[in-house]
C-alpha cells in the first residue's frame, strides 16, 4: 500500500484555495459557454432583406383577402418569426414557412409549439429561390419589389386560382386583383397595405368557338382580341380571375371557366342567356 503524502497546514490551505479557484473558473466557463436565447430585432440583416415583422392585424387582413380555408395549403416565403404561418394554422390551414435564418426557424417552431399548432404549422430552413412551392394554393410574402419580380415568373406558372398576398410591395406592371388596408393606429402603424393577385389561367391564342373563332391576347389577367361569328368580327375586352374568364364582345357578355384547352360558360345578350363552348385551336 502506498503511503499517503503528508502536507503542512500552509500547503493544505494553498491547495484548498487553488481548488476553489479552479471550481469557480469551471463554473464561469460553463455559464459563458451557454448560448443565450435568440431574440430577433427589427432591422436585423437577412440573406436578401432586413427583418421587419408584419403586424398581426395585417396578417389577419391578408388571410381574409385570400379567403383561406382548411382545404388550402399556405406557404410563407421568408417566414421570419412564423407569425403568418401560425395565424393560418390557427384557422385550420396546413401552412409552411420558408426561412433562411436557422435561428428564426427554431424560434418559429417554438412559437408554433406554444400556440399548440405544430401539427399544422411547419418551418423549413431554405432559400426561397431554390424552393419548390408549386403545391401551395396560397402564397404570402413581405419582400422587396425586386425580389417579387424575381419570383413573378414562377408564380405565374402556378396553378390558376393560386392566391398571392404581399405586405406593401407590388409585382411591377402586374396589377393586383385586390388591395386592402389594415388601418392606422393600434396594432398597425406602418406597412399596413396588402396586395393580392390571383394566378390567371393561360388563354392566349386561337379558340374554336361555336362555329366561329375567338382570338385572345393576354397580359397577366387582362384579355383582349376578337370574336368572329357568322362572318361578323367583334372586339373583345375582359379579365381573368384565376380560371374564371369574363369578357364583352359587341353587345354580348360572356363568362366561363377555363379548363386547360376548353372553356365553357354562358353568354348573355339582352334578356337572353345561352351556353357557349370554346376549344383551343393551337
Amino acid at each position: 500500500m502506498k503511503a499517503s503524502p503528508v502536507f503542512s497546514p500552509m500547503l493544505r490551505k494553498s491547495l484548498f484555495v487553488a481548488s476553489l479557484a479552479v471550481t469557480a473558473l469551471s463554473l464561469a466557463n460553463g455559464v459563458m459557454a451557454q448560448t443565450p436565447d435568440f431574440k430577433p430585432s427589427v432591422g436585423q440583416a437577412g440573406k436578401d432583406v432586413v427583418w421587419v415583422p408584419t403586424s398581426d392585424v395585417l396578417v389577419g387582413k391578408m388571410l381574409d383577402m385570400a379567403k383561406v380555408t382548411p382545404a388550402d395549403y399556405l406557404m410563407d416565403l421568408g417566414s421570419g418569426d412564423g407569425r403568418t404561418v401560425i395565424a393560418a394554422a390557427r384557422r385550420g390551414v396546413t401552412a409552411q414557412g420558408i426561412e433562411y435564418n436557422p435561428d428564426m426557424v427554431k424560434l418559429s417552431q417554438e412559437n408554433a409549439a406554444k400556440a399548440g399548432v405544430s401539427d399544422k404549422a411547419t418551418f423549413m430552413k431554405a432559400d426561397i429561390f431554390q424552393t419548390d412551392f408549386s403545391k401551395a394554393t396560397v402564397i404570402t410574402l413581405f419582400l422587396l419589389p425586386d425580389l417579387n419580380l424575381r419570383l413573378r415568373p414562377t408564380i405565374l406558372n402556378m396553378k390558376p386560382g393560386t392566391r398571392v398576398v404581399s405586405n406593401s410591395f407590388t409585382m411591377g406592371d402586374w396589377e393586383d386583383d385586390d388591395t386592402a388596408t389594415a388601418g392606422e393606429g393600434g396594432d398597425c402603424s406602418y406597412w399596413c397595405i396588402a396586395h393580392m393577385w390571383i394566378v390567371p389561367a393561360k388563354v392566349e391564342g386561337t379558340w374554336q368557338f361555336n362555329g366561329g373563332k375567338l382570338t385572345l391576347k393576354q397580359k397577366y389577367q387582362m384579355v383582349s382580341g376578337s370574336l368572329e361569328t357568322g362572318g361578323q368580327p367583334a372586339s373583345v375586352g375582359g379579365k381573368l380571375r384565376g380560371d374564371q374568364i369574363t369578357f364583352k364582345a359587341g353587345n354580348a357578355e360572356y363568362s366561363g371557366k377555363v379548363n386547360g384547352n376548353a372553356i365553357e360558360g354562358t353568354v348573355k345578350t339582352g334578356a337572353q342567356t345561352s351556353k357557349w363552348v370554346a376549344t383551343r385551336a393551337n
